[in-house]
């Protein structure tokens, strides 16, 4: 390979992994946004940050997959980006954990409402199935608290 080719795909290469890094920080922005949306039940401000957060990953996998051809094509190139590559791998890690957290804060809120729905209704949550054509069911307390 020329060396001039070989200059072009690792000047690609590092634009490549610089938009993926400024790609990365903005996700992690909006997973903060995320967090705070949840704390404060701003219903409004978490369709934004998970609008947001799709747009970024969509543009991430495009980017990863330049990022895996170009590296296919020059391995000196992928080489000479390791470092970079391993400082963006952390900064994915970061998102990683982030999104996990939320996740895990999406999921105790999940359980609340169900267990206050279940209040309500007078139906136990904790032993609902799904019947043959995939509707829930679940059994009922003798006497509900609220019907709707």
């Amino acid at each position: 390979m020329s060396p001039n080719l070989q200059a072009e795909l690792g000047a690609a290469l590092r634009t490549v992994l610089d938009e993926m890094s400024a790609t990365t920080a903005q996700l992690i922005t909006v997973l903060d946004e995320e967090r705070e949306a949840l704390n404060s039940a701003d219903a409004k401000a978490l369709n934004r940050s998970g609008e947001a957060k799709q747009m970024l990953m969509r543009r991430l996998e495009q980017l990863d997959v330049e990022r895996l051809h170009l590296s296919s094509t020059s391995a000196e190139a992928a080489q000479q980006m390791e470092p970079t590559w391993r400082e963006l791998l952390k900064s994915l890690a970061t998102c990683r954990d982030k999104n996990q957290r939320n996740g895990a804060l999406v999921g105790q809120r999940l359980t609340q409402v169900r267990r206050a729905l279940s209040v309500l209704t007078g139906t136990d949550a904790q032993t609902t199935t799904y019947s043959q054509n995939g509707a829930v069911q679940g059994t009922h307390r003798s006497v509900p608290l609220a019907q709707a």
